[in-house]
């Protein structure tokens, strides 16, 4: 069960707008199972605790076309959209063009780029190298100053590498632009089936709009079997509905508040 939706923090922060995100997974491989895919997780982690709500995670396949609508329709629905994959040198590597072709604008050799990898391979330059230079016309570049390749970026998009240790050393460099107020979170492990609370956690729901719950049921844990989470932007709204949820349940289920 899962109160107000993909367990994110509901309350509207000062600036009047809670910033939205969508993560786009590209490649044959995670959809084939040739490759587990954990930049999603990564990623999911990361901006939650930004205080980013993260609405929708997609897998899609290495085809431009897709890639085209699917990052056209993140783009207008979330306020940042995060890709993973489809950026490098080979024939299956066209993410840049489907994106170039979902917002009707051409592919380039963005200058910076051509300078980055003529530095970088010197004589050992070539038309596959080149290939990452390409990006959709208009595309930004954010140079990390680490002498890496750089992050490229387009309207609301940012597009990382599929590769996760370079995915997560170039979020860890940015990530710090996407902040939101803080999301606090509490967590109650319960020794019951999740059918004994869902009258007295329903009504809390119902009554703390400020709050976002979760319950998740634990398998073979001899210690609890469920787990409720509460999350909320303000401190005050949560610790009153989390208040409010003990008293409602029986004193014997409580297994620990964290």
């Amino acid at each position: 069960m899962d109160g107000t939706g993909q367990g994110s923090c509901p309350m509207i922060p000062e600036d009047g707008y809670l910033k939205t995100a969508g993560i786009i997974i590209i490649g044959n491989e995670i959809l084939s199972g040739k490759v587990r895919d954990t930049n999603s997780s990564y990623l999911a982690s990361e901006l939650r605790d930004l205080g980013i709500s993260l609405r929708r995670i997609s897998v899609i396949p290495d085809d431009a076309e897709i890639i085209g609508r699917e990052t056209a329709s993140y783009s207008g629905r979330y306020d940042h959209v995060f890709t993973s994959g489809g950026i490098g040198p080979t024939h299956d590597d066209v993410t840049m063009e489907g994106i170039a072709r979902g917002f009707g604008v051409k592919v380039i050799k963005h200058p910076e780029l051509v300078k980055y990898f003529q530095w970088r391979y010197g004589d050992r330059l070539n038309a596959a190298v080149m290939k990452m230079a390409e990006v959709p016309e208009g595309a930004g570049i954010i140079d990390q100053g680490d002498r890496s390749f750089p992050l490229v970026s387009f309207k609301n998009i940012f597009i990382f590498p599929g590769i996760p240790r370079y995915l997560e050393e170039k979020f860890a460099a940015i990530k710090e632009r996407f902040r939101c107020p803080a999301c606090h979170l509490k967590r109650l492990f319960l020794k019951a089936n999740e059918s004994d609370i869902a009258e007295s956690l329903n009504g809390v729901v119902a009554r703390n709009t400020e709050v976002t719950f979760g319950s998740y049921p634990i398998l073979e844990n001899p210690e609890y079997t469920v787990i409720v989470t509460a999350e909320s932007m303000s401190p005050d709204a949560l610790d009153t509905a989390v208040a409010e949820l003990l008293r409602g349940l029986p004193r014997d289920i409580l297994v620990r508040v964290e």
